[in-house]
């Protein structure tokens, strides 16, 4: 059996190699919407119809969008800023939670905390 990351990458490869496609006259194939595409084979992933713009807020498919939504600076990956706030920047800003801290264990069987304030850095999309 492969690795679990090996399957995703092989995932990801056939996703980003998706292609539209229609049921044909005869209700049993799918044809490739474009010029010169191959018909799809078993392998191939395919889709029927556009995915809705999930940047933007849509009450129709229950997306909120993205705008305000806390992304990763620094991340290069679906996390990262540039592409969740769907290029449209990002802003920082210091927030401050309160996060139970110093935990203790009692005998038997009680866990009692404090709270500690912490500050963090958050981006936000804009």
């Amino acid at each position: 059996m492969p690795h679990f990351r090996e399957v995703g990458d092989r995932l990801l490869e056939r996703f980003n190699g998706a292609f539209k496609v229609m049921g044909g006259n005869d209700g049993k194939t799918l044809i490739p919407v474009g010029h010169n595409i191959k018909p799809p084979d078993k392998q191939d992933l395919i889709y029927s119809a556009e995915s809705p713009d999930f940047c933007l807020p849509n009450r129709k498919t229950g997306s909120l969008g993205t705008k305000g939504r806390v992304c990763n600076s620094t991340a290069m990956d679906v996390s990262g800023c540039d592409l969740l706030c769907c290029g449209r920047g990002y802003r920082e800003e210091t927030a401050v939670f309160e996060e139970n801290c110093l935990c203790r264990f009692h005998w038997c069987c009680v866990v009692q905390c404090k709270k500690c304030s912490v500050r963090k850095e958050l981006s936000l999309c804009l």
